[in-house]
Order: structure tokens, then C-alpha cells, then sequence
């Protein structure tokens, strides 16, 4: 509960990682005017424009830090600033001055987010040479912006974007994976918002909430290159069984464009290319590094363990727990009191009926493993959390495990296995007491596991 230290500790190790990536700070940190120049400078990047080489300068962007960065740009660039659009999640929109703020839906894109793109679309299609457009994209992107293709015979409308989407997340399919298909099937992701933007100078600061940070991957690759293909997009839905369930249009647009029918998504080398800058502004490392440090400040030996966590959370759980286990018994790594701290984006494959995120399935996962332990998981306290303070469908971030749910758990007449053979994670840590919840944190870069080992 909330008088636990080690709970406390947690809570307090997670604001610290996500103080380090608040995406204002980093903007106002790191982008200045100097005289008539703009100037960008991240963890080893520097670039910057004569801004007396333009005669406007537009903002767009989208994700679920959309607004917050913008606020950022704002504050730097003043009245500099002509105009622009941005897109972010409902309930994450911040006040803005000089930049238009569009909600729209997150996960399932919805009309807002499909009419914001072709505002967006529009507004790039207008900026010539003279214009340098500043991009902002965040996690969630891909969704926010959705801009069917209108190419080809199998055009797929916002309702078949949703239902593979759905499908997608349902079936267990990684970001990566979903973010092929997306890119195909778009008229902005996989670079094409370059097409669009051509002939003007762009420069697009980033904020990663993929493993590994792959900017092709992030927000559907709005202004990257796109090492994917119509047919690997194909074999995705073929991995997951999907290729017959979802709508007509989406299947017969991939396969044309398997076929070589449709023109594929920007690939190396496209001219379009040489007048965009992409800058990486904040990482899942440089949180998992802020918990670390925070860690350490506590009292406790951090243990970075990885930031590139992936897999199904209930074995990512199972792995994890057995870490804390030989620390605790064996002080295999290090002795307690020891912070292990992971980072990453695990997936979830639904087959119950039961409300919960990735999140919060690992937390009842590792809860699961705390019951088969002959201590009960004495000594070991997890806290699971999304950065975005969303995980899932849920208002919860994600939720803590620790000896003190089993109790909790046992006196209500809950049971650990019943709820994760129902995939329903979040009412079992509802009624524990046991979820994390934030609010919007308005900053997005993948997941942290945090596990105190005293």
C-alpha cells in the first residue's frame, strides 16, 4: 500500500526515469536560437539552420507527446513560428499559442486522427523550398496520424485501418510488426510525409518508444527510409493468421503491392532524403539510466539489466522473477540491496475476456511466480509501467507485485491463475489496491521494470 518504503521507492525511482525523458525539458535543453540560427544538439548530434534562409517556419507532429513538444517549440522559437498542426492522444493536449491541437483516437485511429492527416498532408503539400518545417513525433503517431492510401483497387477506408489494427494487437504482433502493415497501407508512414513535404528542409525531433530506437519503426517511419516491403507485410498477417480475417481491401491492397502493382514506401537513397534531418531527443535508455541513478541515490545497488526487453510479458515475468530469486538467495550478481531495472515493450496474446495491459499482465505473471516461491516472494517488490501512463486499454500505468498482494489477493478471494488465464489484470489489481496510476505523463518512450531485491 502506500505506507510501504519499498513501494514508495518504486513510485519514486519510476518519476525519476520519467523527469529524465520529459520531452519540454529536453526540447528547452537542447533546441536554441543562436542570433538568426537554430540550433538542435542530442546526445552527440548537432545541426543546425540559418533561419534567414526561409521565409516560414511550420510545426507538425504527432503522437502522444505531440502537444507537450510543441509547447517546447514554442517556447523556443517565439513568433518565429508561422503556423502548424499537431495530433496527439485524447486527454493529452497542453495549451499552445502559435500551433493548432488536434485529439484523436489512440490505439484504434479514429476520424479526428484521419482528418488531421489530411490537414497535415495539406499543409505539407503547400511548403516549397523556403520552408523549413519542423516535425515533432512521439509514440502513438502511427495511430494518430492515419492517412489511408488512395491508391490502387483495394483502397482500405478508416474501418478496415481499425479492424487490422485490432486484429493486429489482439493476436500478440510486435510494434515492429504492426507498424509494417500500417506503412503500407498509408499515405504519409513509411516516408511519405517527405514525398509530401519535397521541396522543403525538415528537421524532426523524435522521441523513441520502440525497442532499439529504429526510426523506420517509430511513429510508422513518418520521415525515415523503409527497409519493409509490401510482402513482408503480407507474411506478418500470413504469421499470424490474419491474411483471410481481415477486411478485403487491406488484403487486396498488400497483395498488389506484393505484386508490384502500387509504388512502394520511400526506400535509401530516395532524393526526397537529403533535405530531412531526423535527431533521436529521448530514449527508453536514458530512462532506464534516470531509475538507475535514482536507485542508487536510495540506497540500493542499481542493476541495468537490458533496454531492449521484448517477448510475451508472462515469460518476460518468469525470467525476471528468477533473476530476483538467485539475487535474494544466492546474491548471484550482486548483493542486496540491489535495484534490478529493465526497459523495453513486452506483448500481450488475448485469449480471455479480461481487461488489463502488457504491463499489468507481467505484474500478475510475476505475481503468479512470487506464489510458487516457498518464501511467497519475500525480500522481492516489482513495479511494471508504461511511460506513457497507459497501459493498455486502462487508466493505470501498470501495477506493483509484492508479497503484500498475495495477502491481499488471498483475503478477497482472488486468484492469481483465474485472472491471467482470463487475461484480466487490470480488475484483479483494482481490487488489490495495486495499480499505478499517473495520469498522462505526457512523455512515451516503451516500459520499465523495476524490481527491489532486499
Amino acid at each position: 500500500m502506500s505506507g510501504d518504503p519499498a513501494r514508495a521507492d518504486l513510485a519514486a525511482i519510476f518519476q525519476a526515469a520519467l523527469g529524465r525523458v520529459d520531452p519540454y525539458k529536453m526540447i528547452v535543453d537542447h533546441l536554441r536560437l543562436e542570433g538568426n540560427r537554430l540550433v538542435a544538439s542530442f546526445e552527440g548530434l548537432c545541426h543546425d539552420e540559418d533561419l534567414d534562409r526561409y521565409d516560414r517556419v511550420m510545426v507538425l507532429g504527432a503522437g502522444k507527446a505531440a502537444a507537450r513538444m510543441a509547447r517546447a517549440v514554442e517556447q523556443v522559437l517565439g513568433d518565429r513560428i508561422s503556423g502548424g498542426l499537431v495530433v496527439t492522444k485524447y486527454g493529452h493536449g497542453e495549451p499552445l499559442e502559435r500551433i493548432e491541437l488536434v485529439e484523436a483516437g489512440h490505439p484504434t485511429p479514429d476520424d479526428n486522427g484521419v482528418n488531421a492527416a489530411r490537414r497535415i498532408a495539406a499543409l505539407a503539400e503547400a511548403a516549397c523550398a523556403r520552408t523549413l518545417v519542423l516535425i515533432l513525433i512521439s509514440g502513438g503517431g502511427s495511430a494518430l496520424l492515419c492517412a489511408p492510401a488512395e491508391t490502387g483497387d483495394g483502397a482500405p477506408s478508416l474501418a478496415d485501418k481499425q479492424a487490422v489494427t485490432a486484429a493486429l494487437l489482439a493476436s500478440g504482433a510486435a510494434i515492429g510488426e504492426i507498424n509494417c502493415v500500417r506503412k503500407h497501407l498509408s499515405a504519409l508512414k513509411g516516408g511519405g510525409l517527405l514525398r509530401l513535404l519535397a521541396p522543403a528542409r525538415s528537421l524532426t525531433l523524435i522521441l523513441s518508444d520502440v525497442v532499439g530506437d529504429r526510426l523506420d519503426v517509430i511513429a510508422s517511419g513518418l520521415t525515415a527510409p523503409d527497409p519493409t516491403t509490401f510482402a513482408e507485410a503480407l507474411a506478418i498477417l500470413d504469421a499470424y493468421r490474419l491474411r483471410e480475417r481481415v477486411p478485403e481491401a487491406v488484403r487486396l491492397r498488400l497483395e498488389q503491392g506484393a505484386a508490384g502493382r502500387l509504388p512502394e514506401t520511400v526506400k535509401p537513397g530516395d532524393p526526397v532524403l537529403a533535405r530531412a534531418t531526423n535527431c533521436l531527443i529521448g530514449t527508453n535508455r536514458a530512462a532506464l539510466n534516470a531509475a538507475c541513478a535514482e536507485a542508487q541515490a536510495r540506497g540500493y545497488r542499481p542493476l541495468p539489466l537490458t533496454s531492449t526487453l521484448t517477448g510475451e510479458a508472462r515469460e518476460v515475468a518468469k525470467a525476471l522473477y528468477a533473476i530476483a530469486r538467485d539475487v535474494r538467495d544466492h546474491d548471484l550478481l550482486a548483493a542486496p540491496p540491489v535495484c534490478l531495472v529493465a526497459g523495453g515493450e513486452t506483448t500481450v496474446t488475448v485469449t480471455g475476456p479480461g481487461l488489463g495491459g502488457r504491463n499489468q499482465e507481467l505484474a500478475l505473471a510475476f505475481l503468479a511466480e512470487m506464489g510458487r516461491d516457498p518464501r511467497r516472494g519475500e525480500g522481492i517488490v516489482l513495479l511494471s509501467a508504461a511511460t506513457d501512463g497507459g497501459d493498455g486499454p486502462t487508466d493505470a500505468a501498470g501495477a506493483f507485485a509484492a508479497t503484500e498482494v498475495l495477502d491481499r489477493a488471498q483475503a478477497a478471494g482472488l486468484s492469481v491463475e483465474a485472472a491471467l488465464r482470463a487475461n484480466d489484470s487490470y480488475r484483479f489489481f483494482d481490487a488489490t489496491g495495486d495499480l499505478l496510476k499517473t495520469g498522462p505523463t505526457l512523455t512515451n518512450v516503451c516500459d520499465l521494470q523495476m524490481i527491489l531485491v532486499r
